[in-house]
């Protein structure tokens, strides 16, 4: 609220402070739509570096500990079960659509559960995920240890 000379009040915003909200606002629409237009992608590349972590751990936890590590896929209920040194954890996938072993071929249903040796994975592992609109497959290579993802 502004007094003028002639001593009334006058009410509102000026030119310049609405062109200052407009252009804030803009600006944060902006930096917000590209986010929301991806977020349907976004859960299956999460999942996919999350699988990636937990392969990788335990790769080089059975390596490093010299102890055997196990993982469970169970395509039925979308649930990955795996131990670790620490113990035993449990957490939901649910983009995971099939599992590829060298010894077995490609796995969509039932449950698979995976060994890492004192030496590592014994045969080479590639998870697929995907969505209505992405495919990613994560690779465990059993000669280096390494793991790629991979869009698809």
């Amino acid at each position: 609220m502004r007094i003028s000379r002639t001593g009334t009040y006058n009410e509102g915003f000026t030119l310049f402070e609405l062109v200052v909200v407009i252009s804030l606002l803009s600006l944060f629409m902006l930096m917000t739509i590209p986010t929301f237009s991806i977020i349907g992608e976004g859960k299956v590349k999460t999942e996919a570096k999350r699988l990636a972590s937990i392969l990788r751990y335990l790769n080089d936890s059975a390596i490093s500990t010299k102890e055997t590590l196990a993982i469970k896929f169970d395509m039925n209920s979308d649930v990955l079960t795996w131990t670790m040194p620490e113990g035993e954890r449990t957490e939901r996938f649910n983009t995971i659509s099939s599992i590829r072993l060298e010894s077995k071929g490609t796995i969509k249903e039932g449950q698979v559960i995976i060994f890492f040796g004192p030496l590592g994975i014994q045969e080479s592992l590639v998870a697929y995920l995907n969505d209505e609109k992405t495919a990613v497959t994560v690779e465990l290579n059993r000669i280096s240890g390494r793991v790629k993802i991979k869009q698809v």
